[in-house]
């Protein structure tokens, strides 16, 4: 008895991980456990008392997972809906700041540029906004000036491109000549290794030579100065060109730089403008010779070619080249068509020449058998 009471004690003391007290009734047939006071308070009115865990079955399971999901969901989009209000929050103080900065430049701009012209020794001077109102004076001012601006970016720097006419004894040229650079002299390439490089087109030297005297050879292009004045240097060692007129020197209408030639100051009637994009100079096709873009290949005879044509129109000292200009513009290839003209041309007076010759032969020739041939008898 002793045994069994000693041994129920140990398993219900590492069972409860305590140390109870068994106390048999003998006149009741019954054993009382007392348990210790702190392991009661403990067990049934302590918060740290972990709750039991319910049973789980597949359909507790599922609903579980149900709710985990609908609660991830829900913070998911509690979270979006903090970063949207975050995002909105940063675009209007952004918004607030550009804003509260394009009225200050703005409000600045109109100030400075809107402010009276002053003399050397601090005097304001007049102009045609000076009797209005104070506030009107710096808009109309500032308006002035925009469109100024505006202006220097549209139009060309300066209402003469070109300087005036040489006179006597000076020597002018009786034509102007002007050409396109990019894809008419030299063509630009681009690779990894070498980065831009232009390529010199073939016969750009026999063409600069048989032209010197007889035309006034200008470039006139949309590229940018900085790019197109080295190329020149080495394009023209001998100075024949006479004239370099870049991007600052063109009309930029519709987002398109476009060759102005009434700014050149020269007489359009001996103005020959050579171009691959008629764009270029919309303003006066009646001026534009067109010839094929080149591409860069080595087997180009197109400048040997036009050397020729110009050198035919200054040789027969054309008042208005316009009217050759506009004939040859009706062809696809004005210059195959040159050529072409050219071949007969040449075949037309040999025939003449073979003609003349048959009919008149030389008095050497008439007077030599006579010489030596016999009296008649």
């Amino acid at each position: 008895m002793l045994f069994v009471r000693g041994r129920l004690i140990n398993i219900l003391g590492s069972a409860l991980k305590c140390k109870p007290r068994i106390y048999l009734d003998q006149s009741q047939c019954r054993a009382v456990v007392h348990l210790p006071n702190s392991f009661i308070s403990k067990a049934f009115f302590s918060n740290n008392a972990k709750p039991t865990e319910p049973i789980k079955t597949p359909l507790t399971n599922l609903i579980g997972k149900d709710a985990s999901q609908q609660k991830k969901e829900q913070d998911d989009e509690e979270e979006a809906k903090r970063t949207r209000e975050a995002s909105w929050r940063t675009m209007k103080y952004t918004l607030i700041i550009f804003g509260v900065s394009i009225t200050c430049l703005g409000a600045y701009l109109v100030v400075e540029l809107g402010k009276p012209t002053v003399s050397e020794d601090g005097t304001i001077l007049r102009d045609e906004f000076t009797h209005l109102p104070m506030w009107k004076q710096y808009i109309y001012r500032f308006l002035r000036e925009v469109d100024y601006y505006k202006r220097l970016i549209k139009e060309p720097s300066r209402e003469k491109l070109l300087p005036d006419v040489m006179k006597y004894p000076y020597y002018q040229p009786p034509y102007t000549l002007v050409l396109e650079l990019t894809d008419v002299l030299v063509h630009p390439d681009w690779t990894y290794k070498t980065g831009w490089r232009f390529k010199k087109r073939p016969g750009i030297e026999h063409f600069l030579d048989s032209l010197n005297g007889v035309y006034e050879i200008v470039i006139y292009t949309a590229e940018q100065g900085m790019t197109v004045f080295p190329i020149i240097e080495a394009l023209d060692p001998k100075n024949i060109i006479a004239y370099k007129l870049v991007r600052d020197a063109t009309h930029f209408v519709d987002g398109h730089h476009v060759k102005n030639l009434d700014k050149l100051n020269r007489d359009l009637t001996k103005v020959i403008v050579v171009d691959w994009n008629l764009d270029n100079v919309k303003f006066h096709p009646e001026n534009v010779f067109y010839i094929n873009r080149w591409i860069g290949n080595d087997d180009d005879t197109t400048l040997v070619d036009l050397a020729a044509f110009l050198r035919t129109i200054a040789q027969s000292e054309i008042e208005d080249v316009r009217e050759v200009l506009k004939y040859y513009s009706s062809f696809e290839d004005p210059l195959a068509t040159f050529r072409e003209k050219q071949k007969l041309l040449i075949e037309q007076q040999e025939a003449e020449r073979e003609a003349r010759s048959a009919t008149h032969p030389p008095p050497v020739k008439r007077w030599t058998p006579s010489f030596f041939s016999k009296p008649p008898f």
